[in-house]
């Protein structure tokens, strides 16, 4: 259903990614350029509808782990200032999340409200229903993963999206991105099946969301990135940038490569550049904006206690054990578990010292202005 293809620079031949340094005063209009270097409007489809994407990776504030609302509101305006009339933001649940508290703590709701946006829920059956979906590509893994068939929003099909990730680690995928944030979007809650075979399913949904969506584009906020075991127990560094790109599999690379990794040897973006879904080479790749040649934030991915038990599980000697654990009621002790370590433990005595510091910041006041 996709057929742009703005995803590759038409006179170089090469997908683009826009990297922008930013401060506050200016950070709407710096990400409203990086949309238009980065060929937004040639990427979507004005006929159709457009959904934001944003990612609450926790309900609570904390710099680099969710959608800035600098960074939504700038999607917002950007679609506006193009012409697209119908925008739509759709939030996901998690089981260890809860959507409402992250849309107010994030302070996304006075965006909402300002600009007219309607929210809809995947969760809400009167929001959304799901349908049972067979790609036209060929699967790595999901077809195992749900063998009797997996369900997609059919509210999806034949709109564009927006995601609006952030820079930042992931335990289970180093990096994540463009393409970690439609796990949320296109999986329902079950979706905790694939974390053994997360690469595998983070290339399976992209092939998915361009064979579904009218189109697709992503902006990236940098203006505080992630280090640690993400997507949330990290270490936030103010690094003042921005990223976009209408190829998902192109803006990860970048971001990872500016975090300090290689790329190609992230299996999610090997396997979906090698599968023509997007360019995973940095060399490949036209780079607008900053020179990131020397870029190398040297960031880390570790292990907190949580992440300890998971990886025995999802990937190491306990891997047996996985259907016990997580297809039976027992999963529901591992979800308390991370729930009272992540939002009882570790916020409060680890994270709480980052977010006053944030806090206190350019960027915290910035935050502060919104309602």
């Amino acid at each position: 259903m996709n057929n742009k293809t703005s995803e590759i620079d038409r006179d170089s031949g090469k997908s683009k990614v826009a990297v922008l340094k930013t401060k506050p005063a200016s950070v709407i209009d710096d990400y409203i350029r990086a949309q238009e270097m980065a060929g937004m409007h040639e990427a979507l489809d004005k006929s159709k509808g457009t959904i934001l994407k944003d990612n609450i990776s926790w309900h609570f504030l904390y710099p680099g782990a969710n959608t800035t609302p600098w960074q939504l509101e700038a999607s917002i305006l950007g679609l506006q200032k193009a012409g697209f009339k119908d925008i739509c933001c759709v939030q996901n649940n998690t089981v260890v999340t809860n959507t409402y508290k992250g849309e107010r703590l994030n302070k996304y709701l006075g965006i909402f409200e300002k600009y007219d946006i309607e929210v809809k829920y995947n969760f809400k059956p009167e929001d959304i229903k799901w349908v049972k979906y067979q790609p036209k590509g060929e699967l790595l893994t999901l077809h195992k993963i749900y063998p009797e068939g997996f369900m997609i929003p059919e509210f999806f099909f034949d709109k564009n999206i927006i995601h609006l990730p952030t820079v930042k680690t992931h335990i289970y995928t180093t990096t994540t991105g463009a393409m970690k944030n439609a796990f949320g979007g296109l999986l329902n809650t079950k979706r905790h099946y694939t974390h053994s075979v997360i690469h595998k399913t983070l290339v399976d949904l992209l092939m998915i969301q361009q064979e579904i969506h009218a189109g697709i584009f992503a902006t990236m906020d940098g203006t505080h990135c992630g280090s640690g075991p993400g997507p949330r127990t990290m270490v936030p560094y103010e690094k003042d940038i921005i990223l976009a790109s209408s190829d998902s599999v192109a803006i990860d690379a970048v971001a990872a490569k500016i975090m300090g990794f290689e790329p190609m040897e992230l299996e999610y973006i090997r396997i979906a550049h090698e599968r023509g879904l997007g360019c995973g080479e940095i060399g490949d790749i036209e780079v607008l904006g900053e020179d990131i040649s020397d870029w190398n934030y040297n960031f880390k991915v570790g292990d907190n206690l949580a992440s300890t038990g998971g990886d025995l599980l999802w990937f190491g000697p306990l891997k047996k054990l996985q259907y016990l654990m997580f297809h039976t009621p027992i999963v529901n002790l591992f979800i308390w578990s991370s729930f009272f370590y992540h939002d009882y433990f570790w916020y409060p005595f680890k994270g709480k010292k980052h977010v006053d510091q944030f806090m206190k910041s350019k960027w915290g006041k910035l935050f502060e202005s919104y309602k």
